[in-house]
């Protein structure tokens, strides 16, 4: 007799309960209890807690936990073939840019590609400091003999930084400029923010294929996208209301105002999303080697599978190099804007 008889009893409702017969094949709690050799752990002194499985042993009208989790398989198996209609076409770019930009990172010889990246970073920083430590950087992953896997990450993170600075940017102005749609976006954000990173795959892997480079910059990009979107948002509304209506005095148009006052105003806000844009980017692109990602994430995963300890360290220690010198970079152009900032 399983516990909660009674109650069903006690309702009226043994006649429902009993209208129809199980005939799915018995849980294994079920044959735990029917040997005697039921799980007690999950009961609080010797009241079981009324979980679905243990309301399904009094009625089997009662669905069980196992019959959930198949009915949110099914209802995604059952709309696959139309998520794939409209999504393959619109995320069919993801692939080209990503595959092309691992094409030019690995195809460029190295004495034009690394020169060119460090000249970017003086265009970008301004600073001697931050350009000699990102040469010597790259110089030290040529030696090590990873400097093709460290482009390859690389290549993946411009790409993908950028279709979330693309798109997380308007987003947060279209935030910040309606509270009904802030309240709408804010849950999805802290939704993409709190999942676990493994979690974005399980889906994009019924919906791709795993050959597809867009697979793994669909589950970057949901990752990454979430604190430039936040930090847009927050900027454009910390801008002080006396200079807006400032704007409105001087006849400022809604567009005039937001390129020439929000934005400018906001951009160290929005600098310092994309920095975390970046380092999430980055911390994503090693999981994503489980699906095919190219770089240094594979090392990484080729250490933990073969047990190859200094194979997973030294490619670990090349992520971390890449992380300090996207981190300085992005920092020093920040502290540019901040500069430029004040002295206007």
């Amino acid at each position: 007799m399983a516990y909660y008889d009674g109650l069903f009893d006690t309702l009226g409702l043994r006649a429902w309960c009993d209208q129809s017969v199980e005939t799915a094949p018995t849980s294994m709690q079920a044959l735990l209890g029917q040997l005697g050799g039921d799980d007690t752990e999950r009961s609080f002194g010797s009241i079981p807690f009324p979980s679905l499985d243990t309301l399904h042993e009094s009625c089997t009208q009662i669905p069980q936990t196992r019959d959930m989790t198949a009915g949110v398989e099914n209802a995604f198996l059952a709309a696959r073939e139309s998520l794939k209609l409209v999504l393959d076409p619109i995320t069919q770019p993801l692939s080209w840019m990503l595959d092309g930009a691992l094409w030019l990172f690995t195809t460029t010889p190295w004495f034009i590609i690394v020169p060119l990246l460090v000249a970017l970073t003086w265009y970008v920083a301004r600073s001697i400091g931050v350009t000699v430590f990102v040469a010597m950087s790259f110089l030290f992953l040529g030696l090590i003999d990873h400097l093709d896997v460290a482009l390859e990450t690389l290549s993946i993170i411009f790409v993908c930084t950028g279709l979330s600075v693309a798109l997380g940017v308007p987003i947060g102005i279209a935030m910040s400029r309606s509270n009904t749609l802030q309240r709408i976006v804010v849950p999805i954000l802290d939704l993409l923010q709190t999942l676990p990173t493994f979690v974005y795959l399980i889906p994009l892997i019924f919906l791709f294929s795993v050959t597809e480079s867009k697979l793994y910059g669909i589950a970057i990009i949901l990752y990454a996208i979430v604190p430039v979107i936040r930090l847009t948002d927050l900027g454009i509304r910390l801008v002080d209301p006396d200079v807006i209506e400032a704007a409105d005095a001087f006849g400022m148009t809604k567009h005039q105002k937001l390129w020439g006052v929000q934005l400018p105003l906001a951009l160290p806000n929005i600098m310092a999303g994309v920095n975390q844009t970046i380092m999430m980017s980055l911390a994503m692109v090693v999981i994503a080697s489980l699906v095919s990602a190219p770089g240094l994430g594979v090392l990484v995963l080729r250490g933990i599978r073969n047990l190859e300890l200094g194979v997973g360290i030294v490619a670990g220690f090349g992520i971390v190099l890449l992380a300090v010198i996207l981190d300085r970079a992005s920092k020093a152009a920040l502290g540019r804007i901040d500069k430029n900032k004040n002295a206007h």
